[in-house]
């Protein structure tokens, strides 16, 4: 009887956990476009922060936190050093491959910046679901996945609705703040950047026998060296004048954490939910976020335009 009132107690456990990391999802997710947004239509005295050296603050706060879980995994903090010396400085060919998905999501981080400084947080996050659509595409030819007509068909009217908010709304008036162009052109090219890092990532994963938090460190690492060098190479000038952590304020702090986070967050819900209650995540968060971005921020769409509320469902 022991042995199965453990069994019950961990099943029981699972599923609170799987609800609880669903809840964490939509938050994360709601809490850094909407934050993100936020940041950058907020009037501050003083010069606006850097989209580069945030970027960079959220790889180093996403390292740390990858080492105290595996830390906590090991159950040793010496241990964990070792291993994390040993992975980095003792394997180069390694570090070389993960080099990769290192610099794609460094490079998707400062697209998603660019593109939030452009689109509302409404048509973000909807434009944002086409990497569902790169994804599947890299899959096929990298991975050599096979997708049924029906995924097929799902991701024609992902497609479908994405062009659909993306035309004029009835009323004829602004969207949002910003250059919607460059916003989408800013989104679309983190969608196939994150397509591509997430597929060839999958394909290192199952190719090693590294866990998700150390390869964690290593992206996190190559993500905060090079997005160093982005930042001086791309903002030098600003940063000599008005330092590297110009125009921070608590907003931006939010943005940061939430950012470097956001990561953690998706693993728990591959652990201990599925796709199914992952994409309910999902559709929750862009409602609370259509409606946030309407009714609160007066930013963007509104959530009962034709366009926006046909292309969003």
């Amino acid at each position: 009887c022991r042995p199965l009132h453990g069994s019950m107690v961990d099943q029981n456990k699972n599923e609170v956990m799987k609800y609880v990391s669903l809840v964490l999802l939509v938050v994360q997710t709601v809490s850094v476009v909407i934050t993100m947004r936020y940041s950058h239509t907020q009037h501050t005295e003083g010069p606006e922060y850097l989209n580069t050296t945030a970027v960079v603050m959220s790889e180093v706060v996403k390292l740390f936190c990858s080492f105290a879980f595996l830390a906590s995994e090991h159950g040793d903090i010496t241990v964990t050093v070792r291993q994390v010396q040993q992975v980095i400085f003792s394997n180069p060919g390694d570090m070389a491959r993960i080099a990769i998905p290192g610099l794609l999501y460094t490079l998707q981080n400062n697209l998603i910046f660019l593109g939030l400084a452009n689109l509302s947080g409404a048509v973000y996050q909807v434009t944002y679901q086409l990497k569902i659509l790169s994804t599947a595409v890299l899959s096929v030819l990298i991975l050599g996945k096979t997708l049924g007509w029906d995924k097929w068909l799902a991701l024609v009217i992902l497609t479908m609705g994405v062009i659909l908010i993306q035309l004029p709304n009835a009323s004829g008036q602004t969207e949002s703040k910003g250059n919607a162009v460059v916003g989408l052109v800013a989104v679309l090219s983190a969608c196939v950047t994150s397509g591509f890092g997430g597929v060839f990532l999958e394909k290192l994963l199952k190719q090693s026998g590294y866990s998700i938090w150390m390869r964690n460190i290593q992206l996190a690492l190559i993500g905060s060296v090079v997005g160093l060098f982005a930042a001086f190479f791309n903002d030098g000038a600003a940063i000599a004048k008005d330092g590297f952590f110009q125009g921070y304020n608590n907003t931006v702090v939010c943005v940061i954490l939430l950012q470097a986070v956001g990561g953690l967050v998706v693993a728990a819900v591959l652990k201990y939910a599925d796709n199914i209650l992952k994409c309910f995540g999902n559709a929750l968060s862009i409602v609370t976020c259509a409606t946030i971005s309407d009714l609160v921020m007066r930013d963007g769409p509104s959530v009962l335009d034709p366009n926006f509320f046909c292309g969003a469902g």
